[in-house]
């Protein structure tokens, strides 16, 4: 085959992950994988549809490649935005792309890349499949401390906003069996930590065994440290989840729980089926059964028709629950969503803008709380990399929690689990000193 690909990847951690399946496949076929553009023969961007700035990235890295490329290297688009753009995509005459597959079109890839090069027609795949999940695909992994392992696709949800269900199908989930056969193989690999995903991780099931089923076994493989998973659907969060959570030493003390708004109504239009009320109930049982609990959430701001008042309803949830951190949104339309059929985009651009920035202020304010409180407090953390990307010496980790912390140089390696007395915060990291 000889031929050399670049595989660019934007947007979620499932992406990520199905990169590296990608890779596998390939790989497998015969196929040179490549990191400079310059070096490609094939390109692809693998991409979501959830996110406005992913897809403005692919488009200028398109034009950015046929401009610079001395060749003419094949250009395909993956994932998402794939099977939510296809029309758009195809018939774009300036975008000059060779190919498209959708999620589930993957194990098609080589034949795909092959009729391209031959036809030098637009070739498309994005049929969906109720049975796909890449069980028999054994990923091409990037390097690091962290593997991460899709223990289902597609969702069942259908919130109002989301383009997820429409664009890599329904809720299928992987056998245990399989999926511990998987992590036994990371943790050969070195890697000790895995992190479990789905576009609703916590619906998972395998005939009578539930996520919580899942975690404790996989817990059960020895040279695993560290069990992460994202992201959870409130709806699912069930007891059981939770004694598992806040008792088994190896799931980290850390729920990355979406919120998307604190007001009852708005929360309906969504179709994400709790009340302000239910959200505060489960937060108080987690917390209950789990005091050190690290919260994270995502909230989407400026949802059609959501009035001063109901958007309070969201700064009174943060201001109660004192998340961690927050991942905060201004609504935008998606093409296909319910939303964009029914609702019309009717709150005003400098009105998103303004409750964006009250937000974070109100989450700069809280974080910094909250990590302050952790000064003098010893913790462990797992040494991902040298400094924090930014010039700085030292070693970063992150705790049980999934904060970053740093340290000053010394003789540690990556992967290493070590116990850090905490000196300083920001809104954004830790410092300390590792005690011995």
């Amino acid at each position: 085959m000889n031929k050399k690909v670049l595989i660019r990847t934007y947007g979620c951690q499932m992406n990520e992950y199905d990169s590296e399946l990608i890779t596998g496949i390939l790989t497998t076929a015969g196929y040179g994988v490549v990191t400079d553009p310059m070096d490609a023969d094939i390109v692809m961007l693998n991409t979501c549809a959830v996110r406005e700035n992913a897809n403005r990235r692919v488009y200028g890295k398109i034009h950015d490649i046929r401009h610079k490329h001395p060749g003419r290297p094949v250009i395909g688009i993956l994932g998402c935005i794939a099977t939510n753009l296809k029309n758009k995509l195809l018939e774009d005459k300036h975008l000059k792309i060779d190919f498209i597959a959708g999620p589930d079109s993957y194990k098609r890839l080589p034949e795909i890349i092959q009729q391209a090069c031959k036809t030098h027609n637009k070739i498309a795949d994005i049929t969906f499949s109720k049975i796909e999940t890449y069980e028999d695909i054994v990923p091409e992994r990037v390097e690091g401390v962290n593997a991460w392992v899709a223990v289902m696709r597609g969702c069942d949800n259908f919130c109002t906003f989301c383009v997820v269900p429409y664009t890599r199908g329904r809720e299928r989930s992987r056998s245990v069996k399989n999926i511990l056969n998987e992590v036994k193989q990371i943790a050969r690999e070195g890697f000790p930590q895995v992190t479990l995903l789905g576009q609703n991780v916590n619906s998972y099931h395998d005939n009578s065994r539930d996520f919580a089923d899942l975690l404790a076994e996989a817990s059960k493989i020895e040279a695993i440290k560290r069990i992460r998973f994202m992201s959870p659907h409130p709806k699912d969060f069930s007891n059981k989840l939770i004694d598992v959570i806040a008792n088994n030493p190896k799931v980290c003390k850390h729920i990355h729980l979406p919120l998307q708004s604190g007001n009852t109504r708005v929360l309906a239009l969504m179709n994400r089926t709790y009340t302000k009320k239910g959200f505060l109930d489960l937060v108080d049982r987690i917390r209950e059964a789990c005091p050190d609990v690290v919260l994270t959430t995502d909230i989407i701001v400026g949802f059609p028709t959501e009035t001063d008042n109901e958007f309070n309803d969201t700064v009174d949830v943060l201001k109660k629950i004192e998340f961690d951190s927050a991942f905060i949104f201004k609504y935008s339309q998606r093409e296909g969503t319910i939303a964009a059929k029914k609702y019309p985009d009717d709150v005003p651009e400098e009105k998103k803008t303004a409750r964006t920035v009250l937000l974070n202020e109100l989450m700069q304010q809280t974080a910094l709380k909250k990590n302050q409180a952790m000064i003098s407090q010893t913790c462990e953390i797992l040494i991902e990399r040298e400094g924090n990307n930014r010039s700085e010496n030292g070693w970063a980790g992150r705790t049980n929690g999934n904060k970053l912390v740093l340290i000053p140089d010394g003789d540690y390696k990556i992967s290493q689990l070590v116990n850090v007395k905490i000196t300083e915060a920001t809104p954004h990291l830790l410092r300390g000193i590792p005690k011995s």
